[in-house]
């Protein structure tokens, strides 16, 4: 039965709505980072008092000069379209950063600006990867990322429809990449190299030593091209040294290096970062970012120039953000050191702790059951410490858990006990 009015007819039966979604969607896994930071935040929105170390966001504010500099924009009626790549301003500023402290040398137009550094790694995946790159072809691969890795770049690969393969790392040896195991799974179609240094979640910081091997390799392998994910270069501790992969001799051209204003300039909230490469790839990703956000906030961006100002690496207001986390790290190092049956590297940069509790899966713990993962010990931590941490299964290494030292050192000390306190109620299961 059809009810007709004017030209169009309805059927007066009920239409299901077709609630299928994109193959490229449902291979996607959610972000557990943000998942457990959402669970937590709900948890003390109802009065339960989590500690929470789970997010990748410095808790100091954005310095001074920076934040005035955002409102002067907004009061001087700074507030159109800027061009997509970035205003001049800004991608001559970047230039000049890269040139001075990382030894690479751009024009404005080999810059990118866009809104956040994730949006730039997205955009660089999508630009160079081949639907289904190297999928047919027995043990090859088409994005490589060692883990433990951030939890955005295998999703990354999948949205381009490419193959993430993983890399093993290893917490005995820093969680630093072995140039062996890469070399035996490279093939003359492999075509991304994915590195993080200082990386996020090991505060893992390759020695320039072991970068240039690694560029050896790439350099004999014509189709490879390396994503090099600088967001923590200034968040590093003494004696460890940045390097970026593109100042190594023959890697410019095969180097698409990405950075921001988030991390180091405490500004996650302004949505900055972007993309420096050779012309021809950095172009493909601004037709990208050009039908999906155009170019990022003109307020930001005049931000983001005061913050390139502030002298070589950030000056005093970087500095002094580093020496608090070194504080904190170096006490986080000492107080788990002295809990059983954990493993510790310690971080050389960023501001995360990847520690290694797979001694105590196995173990049941009273009023709670079973802890046989990093998931279900992350739980355990929320229900007996509550205290919210990252399980190491979404970092692609579950013998770890990550703790954020993004928290003032009384905070840090109190998550602490606590979790000292859930943890000596139980007694690992495997000896150490």
């Amino acid at each position: 039965m059809y009810d007709c009015v004017s030209v169009n007819c309805v059927s007066s039966e009920k239409m299901e709505v077709d609630i299928s979604l994109s193959p490229r969607v449902s291979s996607l896994k959610p972000s557990k980072t943000i998942a457990i930071t959402d669970q937590a935040t709900a948890l003390v929105q109802a009065g339960v008092p989590v500690i929470r170390l789970a997010a990748g966001e410095p808790d100091f504010d954005t310095p001074a000069v920076i934040a005035e500099a955002g409102m002067k924009a907004i009061r001087d009626g700074y507030t159109k379209y800027t061009p997509n790549a970035g205003t001049l301003e800004l991608r001559s500023a970047i230039c000049h950063k890269l040139k001075e402290e990382n030894g690479i040398s751009y024009t404005p137009d080999q810059i990118l600006v866009s809104n956040g550094a994730k949006q730039s790694l997205l955009q660089a995946v999508l630009a160079v990867c081949s639907p289904g790159d190297e999928a047919d072809y027995a043990g090859t691969i088409g994005v490589i990322i060692p883990a433990p890795f951030w939890v955005s770049y295998t999703e990354m690969a999948r949205l381009a429809d490419a193959t993430p393969v993983i890399l093993p790392t290893h917490i005995s040896e820093d969680f630093l990449l072995d140039p062996k195991i890469l070399e035996s799974k490279l093939s003359e179609k492999s075509r991304l190299l994915v590195i993080g240094t200082p990386s996020n979640p090991a505060g893992t910081v390759y020695p320039r030593k072991l970068l240039e091997q690694i560029a050896q390799i790439v350099a004999a392998h014509l189709r490879l091209l390396v994503l090099s994910d600088e967001i923590y270069e200034h968040i590093i501790y003494a004696p460890a040294i940045h390097t970026s992969f593109a100042s190594l001799p023959g890697m410019w051209e095969r180097t698409l290096t990405v950075n921001g204003f988030s991390k180091a300039f405490a500004m996650t909230g302004w949505r900055l970062g972007y993309l420096a490469g050779p012309k021809h790839f950095v172009s493909a990703c601004g037709k990208i970012q050009s039908q999906a956000t155009s170019g990022a906030c003109s307020i930001s961006q005049k931000a983001a120039v005061a913050a390139l100002g502030l002298g070589y690496a950030g000056g005093e207001a970087v500095a002094a953000m580093v020496k608090a986390f070194k504080e904190r790290r170096d006490y986080l190092v000492q107080t788990f050191g002295e809990l059983e049956g954990v493993k510790i590297s310690e971080p050389q940069g960023a501001f995360y702790l990847f520690l290694d509790f797979s001694s105590y899966y196995g173990t049941e713990a009273e009023g709670f059951g079973l802890i046989k993962d990093s998931s279900s010990l992350c739980r355990y931590l929320l229900d007996k410490a509550q205290v919210a941490v990252v399980p190491g299964d979404a970092f692609g290494d579950d013998t770890c858990i990550r703790i954020s030292y993004a928290a003032s050192l009384s905070t840090i000390q109190a998550a602490t006990d606590s979790i000292k306190k859930a943890m000596t109620a139980l007694k690992p299961a495997v000896a150490v």
